[in-house]
């Protein structure tokens, strides 16, 4: 069984003088549990490939272990009297058993089946920038075919390659064909090993080695760029340790190697992927108002040492679930300096204030993004999901060495069926005041018929 999904993108972009249109066809495998999700990202009204958390992938416990829960303890055989107490008593320990029947039903639904996946994605992309003579006209085919072996409980073991086809000629940048008169759509053809992965779920612990894709908080830091035909993954090793008492999360990541979204047959070897040395450390704890998460990112670049950075810091993310007008807001600080052999020395800082504000099924929202810069060099987020970030343009995925301040407004909603997103952001240099421009981004999705949206 299978859906599919066809999308339409438009949107332009005052002050670049942008304008673009995006077409995208996706067939998902819907048999295994390994089946993939499309979706509109809020953020970047686009189709973005997702995989399986933490909680998806875990094993159901076996009846053994079920009946070894504290909801499963042997009732006592005292007799008691019929009494209010007994009666409470007993509606009690019914309340307890359904409970954890419950679970365990719901565990076995859960439960990782071994299977085949199976994706296949079409794109078209227009792309009409006043920097460039003529249109680019993008027409892109990706295929993706993996098989997920749930060979143990707990164990699974995943692997998928794709191959990016461009079809109806050359009219883009992709990066690799050497077609510069054009603007860039980075799809180029590449044929690659994706995902290669050994997993482990247990109750509280997880760990995965291998080729896989990191997705840490809202992937500014590290994230799988989904939006490209070609995903970002990392080589490298993932451990997950949850506190279920406190909801404490912990997670560790060493990354060995990074595969760019610029394919694996790209002549330039630094766009094909980068030898890293990375520790990346993500603390989360919840709290009554929302989530406090804390994080320390050490990465050494050995093909682009200028990048290898040093980043630590905090954020704050809360949304108020209430009747009537339901309030929440994002605040995060990190700073960055130069690490390793990075032959720059820099300090900068990272900020992003957001208050968000959700009445009768709309939200607003208002806020600033700012990366530092000094003139040289500014913060950069080279591991991310640019895509979702100062505009869907895509001009700033490399901070300007001046750095960037971002301030936007935006609102979402749905009229209907229809879903809606409008987006304004007002771009400044951090370092010396210079004006970048500002962008109005918006678009509108509708589900035309079951598995079929509009975009």
């Amino acid at each position: 069984m299978g859906r599919f999904l066809v999308s339409e993108k438009l949107f332009c972009c005052r002050g670049f003088s942008f304008r673009g249109r995006t077409f995208t066809l996706i067939w998902i495998n819907t048999r295994t549990s390994q089946c993939f999700t499309a979706c509109g990202n809020t953020s970047r009204s686009r189709i973005r490939r997702l995989g399986l958390d933490r909680n998806q992938w875990q094993a159901p416990p076996r009846s053994a272990d079920c009946m070894r829960s504290s909801a499963f303890q042997p009732i006592s055989e005292t007799r008691h009297t019929m009494t209010a107490k007994s009666r409470h008593l007993r509606r009690e320990l019914t309340a307890l058993l359904l409970l954890a029947t419950s679970a365990c039903a719901q565990a076995a639904e859960n439960a990782v089946k071994s299977g085949p996946v199976v994706e296949l994605r079409y794109r078209h992309e227009s792309v009409d920038d006043d920097a460039f003579a003529r249109t680019a006209q993008a027409d892109t085919l990706r295929l993706r075919l993996g098989y997920l072996w749930a060979f143990a409980p707990n164990w699974q073991a995943y692997a998928d390659g794709e191959r990016v086809q461009t079809l109806f000629g050359d009219d883009f940048n992709s990066t690799a064909n050497g077609e510069t008169a054009y603007p860039t759509v980075a799809d180029p053809q590449a044929t690659e090993l994706n995902q290669a992965f050994v997993r482990y779920s247990g109750n509280s612990l997880s760990a995965t080695l291998g080729r896989h894709r990191i997705l840490l908080d809202n992937q500014r830091f590290f994230g799988n760029s989904g939006w490209r035909q070609n995903e970002q993954t990392f080589d490298g090793l993932s451990l997950g340790k949850t506190f279920h008492e406190s909801g404490t999360a912990l997670n560790y990541s060493w990354l060995g190697r990074v595969l760019r979204v610029n394919g694996h047959n790209n002549p330039n070897p630094l766009l094909r992927e980068w030898d890293l040395d990375g520790h990346l450390i993500n603390l989360s704890q919840p709290l009554p108002l929302g989530k406090l998460t804390a994080y320390a990112y050490l990465v050494e670049n050995h093909d682009r040492q200028d990048l290898s950075s040093r980043t630590a810091g905090a954020r704050w993310n809360a949304d108020i679930e209430r009747e009537g007008v339901q309030p929440g807001w994002t605040v995060e600080y990190a700073h960055q300096s130069d690490y390793a052999d990075n032959p720059l020395s820099f300090s900068e800082p990272y900020r992003l204030i957001e208050a968000r504000l959700r009445w009768n099924g709309v939200t607003f929202k208002i806020g600033q993004e700012m990366l530092g810069g000094n003139g040289q060099t500014g913060f950069s987020t080279p591991y991310g999901s640019l895509h979702a970030f100062n505009g869907w343009a895509d001009r700033f995925g490399n901070t300007p060495a001046n750095g960037l301040d971002d301030r936007f407004l935006g609102a979402e909603g749905k009229i209907g069926k229809a879903s809606w997103v409008v987006r304004w952001h007002d771009f400044q240099a951090d370092h010396g005041g210079s004006d970048y421009g500002h962008e109005f981004d918006a678009s509108v999705s509708y589900p035309l018929w079951k598995g079929v949206t509009g975009l």
